[in-house]
């Protein structure tokens, strides 16, 4: 699917005292066809499994920015941002404007890297939108009809973009969270704004120009990597408003001559079927997964494993050796400098560190958030296994079309041991059920200092968002 060719028409008016020379192209442009099918969306027209999915992430996210409201780098973030507002960011007594409310909560939701992800074409989804469309949401009184939609056309926008060029911005040394993820946030808080498809269109090109993020982070585990999403988050929310009064911006923001995929992903071939066709009949965003590990999600199988490992008996002063059969992709990140990923340097760290993940795994039978604590990243015993542990690159491994693990133990006294998990818990083969992901929000709003019954109140108003007339009511979920 590509634009049209033809020759461009230049029409000139005069708005405001400026002239601006607008560039007609014949036939509508790929964020325009985009942009056509989300202007058309009601609540009332979607599938039921694209709202469940959408409720499941609202959930889910609520529960992520409770837990860590009391870190430091989202109190720091809070302390930065000098503008004040009508907007909610969840656990925070002070009210922000609608940029500070998406960049607050689109922080703290990816902070612990406990958040959704996409099986298929990685990258983070509900971080970006949702902050984004409840800021706007909130801002201007829309219904929670109005923002679940928003949401879910949002999520479905990351998606979709994301498979075009999948793999190639990590290439390229950008994050896609908070690159494609400003592009999705304009379409989600656009249409939960009801712009029209020429607004929603500009929305995307204003978006295009405010995306950004690089993975540098890899290095050293700083928290940028943290900020992207709410950076995006908030990107979205300046665009789509902007958008709404007119503003004009690159029609062909994704296919042009200096477009998006151009400059954000030069390596790639970019398949633009993914980004409208089907679209209304196939919903991308259904193919969230959510976690539950608090950990790089390409990780969770191999942790799968090491459980398994640690309830057969093994002892881990039995091991000799552990080799994971593993997929290329997944090494840069995950398993090198292979040295560093055996002695994260912080807990934040070590959640993207395969040999730690695994080890953690094999002695506390969990990943959560009491796993990756800086004292917890230095403990000996956890250690001395983590350098235990290496891989080697199967040409035959799926990623990224989908997450497995692998183990190939020998023990000291000879004997082998081979385990496989054949994909990701909380992904489209075994997903997480909403008591599942009920039971993470709960455990998440206890590790975040709010009282049950105060979790409580916020599990039920966003279960029942649908039904309300605005959202003056989230409010109450400050402080």
């Amino acid at each position: 699917m590509t634009a049209s060719t033809a020759t461009p028409q230049i029409n000139s008016d005069t708005t405001g005292g400026t002239m601006a020379e607008h560039i007609e192209h014949e036939g509508p442009t790929l964020s325009e066809q985009m942009a056509e099918a989300f202007s058309q969306w009601t609540l009332n027209n979607l599938p039921e499994t694209a709202k469940a999915v959408a409720t499941k992430d609202l959930i889910d996210m609520a529960g992520l920015c409770v837990s860590a409201r009391q870190q430091p780098y989202v109190q720091q973030l809070v302390a930065g941002w000098d503008s004040d507002g009508p907007c909610t960011a969840f656990g925070h007594a002070r009210g922000f404007d609608t940029a500070g409310a998406a960049v607050v909560n689109g922080t703290a939701t990816h902070g612990e890297d406990f958040d959704d992800t996409l099986e298929g074409a990685p990258i983070r989804v509900g971080a970006m939108v949702i902050p984004a469309v409840l800021a706007v949401g909130e801002r201007f009184q829309l219904s929670g009809e109005r923002v679940l939609t928003g949401i879910i056309a949002g999520t479905e926008a990351v998606c979709r973009l994301n498979h075009v060029a999948a793999g190639h911005m990590h290439k390229a040394c950008f994050h896609p969270v908070g690159v494609i993820g400003a592009l999705g946030a304009a379409m989600g808080a656009g249409t939960a704004l009801g712009l029209d498809r020429r607004q929603l269109a500009m929305a995307m090109g204003v978006a295009g120009s405010f995306s950004s993020g690089i993975i540098e982070f890899l290095t050293d585990g700083a928290w940028t990597k943290r900020l992207h999403p709410g950076w995006a988050a908030q990107s979205g929310v300046r665009a789509a408003v902007i958008a709404q009064q007119g503003f004009f911006a690159p029609r062909t923001i994704l296919e042009g001559e200096h477009s998006f995929f151009r400059a954000f992903a030069p390596t790639a071939t970019p398949d633009y079927r993914h980004v409208a066709e089907g679209l209304g009949k196939t919903f991308y965003m259904e193919r969230i997964a959510f976690k539950p590990y608090a950990c790089g999600t390409m990780i969770h199988p191999y942790i799968d494993c090491m459980i398994r490992l640690a309830e057969q008996g093994v002892d881990a002063d039995e091991i000799d050796s552990i080799l994971c059969p593993t997929g290329e992709g997944l090494v840069h990140r995950l398993w090198e400098p292979l040295a560093a990923k055996h002695a994260p340097p912080s807990g934040y760290a070590a959640k993207f560190s395969m040999p730690y993940c695994m080890a953690v795994g094999f002695f506390e039978r969990d990943a959560g958030l009491e796993q990756f604590t800086d004292a917890k990243a230095k403990d000996p015993r956890i250690l001395a296994l983590a350098r235990k542990i290496s891989y080697q690159i199967d040409p035959a491994n799926e990623y990224p079309r989908n997450y497995s693990g692998h183990l190939r133990v020998r023990l000291k006294n000879g004997e082998q041991i081979a385990l496989d998990q054949p994909h990701m818990r909380g992904g489209v083969h075994e997903p997480l059920t909403l008591e599942a992901i009920i039971a993470k929000y709960r455990a998440n709003v206890a590790y975040g200092g709010w009282p049950a019954e105060r979790g409580e109140q916020l599990l039920d108003y966003l279960q029942e968002l649908p039904k309300a007339g605005d959202l003056t009511g989230l409010a109450t979920f400050r402080g």
